[in-house]
């Protein structure tokens, strides 16, 4: 019985949408930073009835009763979660990565409590202070940014701004910054003036996990992060943090901020978090940044710039001013030939939001299929003719696309999820 037997003789146009989707994946080359592929393990269990247990609370203080089986899961993971960071203890509840910092931020925060945080236009997050978002409108911010020279945070620069402001919180962590980040220097900052201090470790969290990056957790008094990144789990948060602020982080989450929580996630984590303890985790997070180094390096020989010259984690910004085009554009001609990557401002980004002068690439995906140095070189090369397609020629366009295609297909990702008997 195919796995979506059930879904296609009760809803024919989702079924077709999964299909599509599956397809979309199995042939494109996923180059989004932040997007991964799960095992079948952690798709099996996301998918299963746990779904449907109401589990209000935490694991033996629950107030709904038949929660034994759920709590085992819950326990798993938080378990798991402490053993993998070396936590002291981890909330493992919440939806996604922005209501991990929600919770996290109003465990120790009140309203109007200053925030120092990397701006959203220099590579931070929505979550770490922008206007538009809770953390803009509950918080006072002050933003720290990258230097124009070197396009990496200057230390310096951030204690200054950290001692002529005071903040009680001061985060670290970015959706969009590819270097390395000093937690030591971030501890001894915000012990100097007083402050908590905030990792958002969602997107490296997986090379923390397998070595391949510091861990901010010996340093910091809260960390959070999502789980479906480079630690290639399911799409959701987790929150780990001192002993110290574990009543206040769990009694915020709930009942401050979540309801039930979703018991199959939960246990999807724990899933996760088991596979990211195997030694050959540690290859993989290792494979992710070798992988990254070869696509920048390939994509300078190709005439990319990228913003602060490379990259030292899992993802690298590249910069589409020398190619005469905007990141929207670069999205939309490498999106035709099923390269998938997402338009991204840069630091001192003269374009708006929604057309910018960058794209954002990330290796996790594809590491994760078993591509290695030289298919980066291969992508690289694909990125460069595609992009200088200047005329948009189809017929270029065309054999591009078979080219990833037959190189998508020497990494097979989930071909026995795809029904053979419906037309592509």
């Amino acid at each position: 019985m195919s796995r979506f037997e059930a879904l296609k003789k009760g809803d024919q146009a989702v079924y077709e949408a999964v299909q599509s989707e599956v397809r979309r994946q199995n042939d494109g080359i996923e180059l989004i930073a932040s997007e991964n592929f799960v095992s079948r393990a952690v798709l099996e269990t996301m998918g299963s009835p746990l779904t449907n247990k109401y589990a209000e609370g935490y694991p033996g203080k629950r107030y709904y009763g038949g929660c034994v089986e759920v709590d085992k899961a819950e326990n798993l993971a938080r378990d798991r979660a402490c053993a993998l960071f070396g936590a002291d203890h981890a909330n493992v509840q919440p939806h996604s990565g922005s209501t991990a910092n929600l919770t996290a931020y109003f465990s120790v925060l009140d309203p109007g409590d200053k925030i120092l945080g990397l701006s959203l236009a220099h590579g931070g997050h929505l979550t770490h202070g922008h206007p538009v978002n809770f953390s803009g409108r509950f918080f006072e911010v002050v933003p720290y940014e990258v230097e124009p020279g070197t396009e990496r945070i200057d230390l310096d620069r951030v204690r200054a701004l950290a001692k002529e402001h005071r903040p009680k919180l001061i985060v670290a962590g970015a959706s969009a910054y590819p270097r390395v980040w000093d937690f030591p220097a971030f501890r001894d900052i915000a012990d100097e003036v007083g402050a908590l201090f905030l990792t958002d470790m969602a997107h490296f969290a997986g090379l923390v996990a397998g070595g391949a990056h510091p861990s901010p957790v010996p340093y910091s008094d809260i960390v959070t992060s999502t789980a479906h990144k480079t630690l290639r789990g399911p799409r959701s948060g987790f929150i780990l943090c001192k002993e110290e602020h574990a009543k206040a982080v769990d009694k915020t989450n709930f009942p401050g901020m979540q309801g039930g929580p979703l018991m199959h996630m939960i246990a999807a984590k724990a899933v996760c978090f088991g596979e990211a303890q195997r030694p050959e985790f540690r290859d993989y997070a290792s494979r992710v940044v070798k992988n990254a180094q070869t696509l920048a390096e390939s994509l300078l020989e190709e005439g990319f710039r990228l913003v602060s010259g490379g990259t030292d984690n899992h993802l690298m910004l590249v910069d589409m001013t020398p190619k005469g085009i905007s990141g929207k554009k670069a999205e939309r001609l490498l999106g035709e030939v099923e390269i998938t990557v997402n338009k991204n401002a840069i630091p001192f980004d003269p374009k708006p939001p929604m057309i910018t002068s960058g794209v954002r690439v990330g290796t996790p995906a594809v590491t994760t299929r078993g591509m290695g140095p030289d298919a980066m070189k291969r992508i690289a090369r694909l990125m460069g003719r595609t992009l200088a397609n200047e005329s948009e020629d189809d017929t270029v366009k065309a054999a591009i696309r078979a080219e990833v295609e037959a190189l998508a297909s020497e990494f097979p990702l989930y071909p026995d999820l795809v029904d053979e008997r419906v037309e592509a």
